[in-house]
């Protein structure tokens, strides 16, 4: 077994999660909030357990040879060549610890829209009580017998069409690739990413749960939101970048498709400017679906099990696969 490990973090861990990763990494961790505290300590840290690092990581961290990124996605950590197959360290992702915060995330979005919720809140700020749900359009849609298309399969996607199946729903999914006669547990139907606008037409919800690759940036278009259905809704739990944003808004205020729950867009902290601020048939929320007061201790776990694999020379979970892209 290897020597304990110097081990930093800029994820806040609690004091139990601490002692957590410390037994496993067999040397107390740091978890430093403090910029200059973590630029500091980047010299003689192993590991590093951060959502970003320093575009001038080789010099900062000569001795990093694993990074745990505290998120699922890592398309921010691109622009530092920590991700490049010749980067020399090893990238770990927290994909899995978010599947049941944000499949609760993706249902909470599609009922208060069957329901009309946002609308009932206003009207509930300003006093007004509807004589009846025809008043204001209040809606009373329901998923039971309804369509779920959910685009990519991996572990929130899978919980996702779990979920589904509970509602009472006819799930369909997309996957990189499907071999014939493939089956996933949950899903009715499967179909490979070629067949996406087949799938499309089928849907009266749609959940987006791919990374964000170069395959996937501004996967839905113009062309697919037309192959949609016009009272279908669109929940995005993915990248903002893998929709496009222009095409999504026509499509909203033309009636291509009915509504959209957007947890991310394009541009992060969305500009007060954005038409998707007043349209009233969006939810937003500022990028929170995986926010869970348990994310701390699903992290912790997930991340010493990769301390105790990684001093042991066993291979580690969720490697980053730079082929793919994630």
């Amino acid at each position: 077994m290897a020597q304990g490990l110097q081990v930093v973090s800029t994820f806040p861990f609690s004091s139990a999660s601490q002692a957590v990763l410390s037994e496993a990494a067999g040397k107390e961790i740091l978890c430093l909030s403090d910029s200059d505290e973590f630029e500091a300590s980047l010299g003689e840290a192993d590991v590093l357990c951060a959502y970003k690092v320093p575009t001038n990581w080789r010099e900062m961290a000569p001795r990093l040879r694993w990074l745990q990124a505290s998120g699922a996605g890592v398309d921010g950590l691109r622009i530092s060549g920590i991700l490049a197959a010749d980067s020399g360290v090893q990238v770990t992702t927290a994909v899995g610890i978010h599947a049941t915060t944000i499949g609760e995330y993706v249902f909470a979005s599609m009922l208060m829209y069957n329901r009309s919720w946002p609308t009932m809140v206003r009207l509930q700020d300003q006093r007004i009580w509807p004589r009846s749900a025809n008043w204001y359009k209040l809606g009373g849609r329901e998923l039971a017998g309804q369509t779920l298309g959910i685009i990519g399969l991996g572990s929130i996607g899978q919980r996702v069409a779990f979920l589904g199946q509970a509602f009472g729903m006819r799930v369909l999914a997309t996957r990189r690739t499907v071999q014939a006669g493939a089956h996933q547990e949950h899903v009715d139907q499967l179909y490979p990413m070629t067949q996406l606008h087949a799938m499309l037409s089928e849907c009266d919800y749609v959940v987006v749960a791919v990374p964000l690759t170069a395959e996937t940036e501004h996967l839905l278009g113009e062309a697919e939101f037309q192959a949609m259905r016009q009272y279908a809704y669109l929940v995005n739990v993915a990248r903002g970048r893998v929709v496009d944003e222009r095409a999504l808004v026509r499509a909203l205020r033309e009636g291509w498709i009915g509504g959209a729950g957007l947890d991310v867009t394009e541009e992060e902290p969305l500009p007060a400017e954005s038409p998707l601020y007043t349209l009233a048939n969006v939810i937003l929320t500022p990028h929170i679906s995986g926010e869970s007061v348990h994310y701390d201790q699903r992290l912790a776990a997930l991340f010493a099990e990769n301390l105790r694999r990684y001093r042991a020379g066993q291979s580690l979970q969720n490697r980053y696969d730079p082929a793919r892209g994630y």
